[in-house]
């Protein structure tokens, strides 16, 4: 169903996402003598500018209005504004984390994230759960408990990352908010708190003192909103599965820089018995994600799905020589459909 060049694009487009949220995981370093939290509250401001021109580019204005005539109730407003603060949370903490020695405690958050996700749609939406999953979870369990048992916790931004996302997805989901209009929402209601912090703390003055912060900030606003359409991109191109791997792809890149550009020691975000019941929970996860992906591949194959179907047969415009395979198949899918209509 998905052809092979989607899936060339989809991890492409993921993979470049990753790298570029990982370089504004050192833009906290690059833009000193900024606070983390003055970087944090200037990349709200640069990400609303940016997905503000991202979405009048794309003639989109029209779904984020459609969408919010559809909250009616107090208690649906209550649900689409609960989330902001999380968010914002984690933005400053993504910015401030890196140059106040909490590299390793932010990734090991996002190494914990999809798996935390996976247990919340275990219990909370009675989702299935492989038994890969399940190791992959059991092994994640053990390396925190034993620096638990060993030191008597966890990195409170460890906490806060893994922990803090999922209410905000949950929330998000319980209105089937759309990514770009959740995303839009929340960083106007924040524009107002970080005006009010850049202005008490001097963000403004001294962002207008260097010639570096001319150009930093507004590649601190493209990375955002471009790694954000990229992440789009991915997820409608990509299997679920294979989403999901490359997924690890930015906690990945983000626990080298920490170590490498950040010099950071790996006791500083825990036990190498830690790291390495991580590692394997994950390495677990990624084998998962692959079976996932090569037995719907499989199936695709098996079922003469090697191209997506088209909305119309002849398609509107030519087909080069590659997409007519995948044409001709939709093709014979439709009439093998309406046969099974007629004779039912």
């Amino acid at each position: 169903m998905l052809t092979t060049n989607q899936t060339f694009q989809g991890t492409v487009a993921s993979i470049a996402a990753s790298f570029l949220f990982s370089l504004m995981f050192l833009f906290g370093l690059f833009m000193q003598p900024l606070s983390g939290t003055q970087v944090a509250s200037w990349r709200v401001l640069m990400m609303l500018l940016s997905l503000i021109l991202l979405v009048s580019f794309t003639r989109q204005w029209q779904h984020v209005v459609d969408y919010l005539k559809t909250i009616k109730t107090p208690m649906d407003w209550l649900l689409f504004i609960l989330p902001t603060p999380i968010l914002g949370g984690q933005i400053w903490l993504f910015m401030w984390g890196p140059v106040n020695g909490y590299g390793l405690d932010v990734t090991l958050g996002y190494f914990l994230l999809p798996l935390a996700m996976i247990i919340v749609g275990r219990f909370l939406y009675h989702e299935y759960m492989s038994a890969l999953q399940w190791a992959a979870a059991i092994f994640a369990a053990i390396g925190i408990g034993h620096d638990i048992f060993q030191y008597g916790t966890v990195s409170w931004a460890t906490l806060f990352v893994c922990l803090g996302y999922p209410p905000y997805f949950l929330m998000r989901r319980k209105l089937a908010v759309p990514p770009i209009t959740g995303l839009l929402s929340d960083l106007t209601l924040l524009t107002p708190f970080v005006l009010i912090m850049l202005y008490s703390s001097g963000g403004f003055s001294m962002a207008m003192q260097a010639s570096k912060f001319w150009y930093l900030l507004p590649l601190l606003g493209a990375f955002s909103a471009f790694a954000m359409s990229l992440t789009m991109v991915a997820s409608s191109k990509l299997p679920i599965s294979l989403f999901g791997a490359l997924s690890y792809v930015e906690p990945m890149l983000l626990f080298v820089l920490s170590v490498t550009v950040l010099s950071q020691s790996l006791d500083e975000g825990g036990s190498l018995f830690m790291y390495a019941m991580i590692s394997l929970a994950l390495l677990v996860m990624i084998i998962d994600s692959a079976k996932g992906y090569i037995t719907r591949r499989t199936k695709d194959n098996l079922y003469g799905y090697n191209e997506p179907q088209v909305n119309s047969f002849p398609p509107r415009r030519r087909l080069t020589t590659r997409r007519i395979e995948g044409a001709l198949a939709a093709h014979r899918f439709r009439k093998i459909q309406k046969y099974q209509q007629k004779n039912r």
